[in-house]
């Protein structure tokens, strides 16, 4: 049982310093992995905090067939789905807006990613599609395996391999344009 489970039944067994846990480790990854979808750092905010109150208000079972993570970032994904596919006719932002929306995301941004590298790496992979952005996302900044990142995106292993695969051809691609040189590629 890893430590997100552990706070998770610390938190139905009424200890409600569990969910504090759960949320202190896991707000900001969530948050960089929703921003993915949604482009908006302030949305990407509000989904996150959704997606907690989701996990506190309704207690979902959490069976233990993958890691409380991978669960974790399935519901936050799920939460964003159903956000887009409501909102999918709304995209009017001020200039105002707009603006504070860049300011948030580089700070939330430097506060998570600490190397010089790792921000040059996370700007570029903005510019890839959503679907390579995510899977990159989740495999080198969240740590998450092959076949984790599988259940969160609903896809199967091979599916996840092939992905995985032209994601990196296509971020290879991108980081040659910006004269930027990643070893592990």
């Amino acid at each position: 049982m890893d430590i997100g489970a552990s706070s998770y039944r610390r938190y139905l067994d009424g200890d409600d310093t569990g969910i504090a846990e759960i949320i202190k480790e896991y707000k900001d990854g969530l948050t960089l992995y929703i921003n993915g979808y949604v482009n908006n750092i302030f949305t990407a905010e509000d989904l996150m905090e959704e997606t907690f109150f989701k996990l506190a208000a309704k207690r979902p079972h959490f069976s233990g067939k993958c890691t409380f993570k991978t669960w974790l970032f399935a519901i936050a994904r799920n939460v964003t789905i159903d956000y887009l596919r409501k909102n999918s006719k709304v995209t009017s932002d001020s200039i105002d807006e707009y603006a504070d929306y860049l300011a948030e995301e580089r700070q939330v941004e430097e506060e998570y990613l600490v190397k010089e590298q790792k921000i040059t790496l996370h700007r570029i992979m903005n510019k890839l599609k959503n679907e390579y952005f995510q899977i990159l996302y989740l495999i080198y900044f969240e740590d998450f395996s092959n076949a984790q990142a599988a259940v969160i995106m609903k896809k199967n292993k091979r599916q996840i391999e092939n992905l995985v695969y032209r994601a990196k051809q296509a971020l290879k691609s991108e980081l040659i344009k910006e004269g930027f040189e990643y070893e592990k590629l």
